[in-house]
C-alpha cells in the first residue's frame, strides 16, 4: 500500500497549516506524505508559529507559504482545512476534515502555544488512524 498523502490548507499557509505539516512530518516519521498550501499565501511563515514549533524541536523556519493548487488536492487522500471555507476546492472521493482553530496571525507566542498544542493532539490522532505504528 502506498503512503497516504495529507494536505493542510489555511488562508495564508503561514501558521496553522505550517505547524500541522511540521508536526506530521516530524511525528509521522516518513509514513505519510505531507503537503500544505493556502488560498491566499502570505509572504512568510508567521514568526510566532516558527518560535512555538522551535520549542518543540521542530524547525519550520525554512518553509515558504505556497498557493493552493488543484493538483495538490488531487494528489491528496485527506484534505484538512483550517478556516479557508469555500475557497478550498472539493473533489469527490477525497476525505475532508475542517479543523476549527484560532488563527495565530498577529498573535504573540503565548497565544500561539495553545493553538500549537491543539494541532499536535489532532495530528497525533490522524497519524494513529492513517499510519499506525508497526
Amino acid at each position: 500500500m502506498s503512503k497516504p498523502t495529507v494536505l493542510f490548507v489555511c488562508i495564508h499557509n503561514a501558521g496553522r497549516s505550517q505547524m500541522a505539516a511540521g508536526y506530521l512530518r516530524h511525528l509521522g516519521e516518513g509514513r505519510i506524505e505531507v503537503l500544505s498550501a493556502g488560498s491566499t499565501p502570505a509572504d512568510a511563515v508567521n514568526p510566532a508559529a516558527v518560535a512555538a514549533m522551535a520549542e518543540e524541536g521542530i524547525d519550520i523556519a525554512a518553509e515558504q507559504p505556497k498557493i493552493l493548487t488543484t493538483d495538490a488536492v488531487k494528489a491528496s487522500d485527506v484534505v484538512i482545512t483550517m478556516g479557508c471555507g469555500d475557497t478550498c476546492p472539493f473533489y469527490p472521493g477525497k476525505r475532508y476534515e475542517d479543523w476549527v482553530l484560532e488563527d495565530p496571525a498577529g498573535q504573540g507566542i503565548d497565544a500561539v502555544r495553545p493553538i500549537r498544542d491543539e494541532i499536535r493532539s489532532r495530528v497525533e490522532a490522524l497519524i494513529a488512524e492513517l499510519a499506525p505504528a508497526g
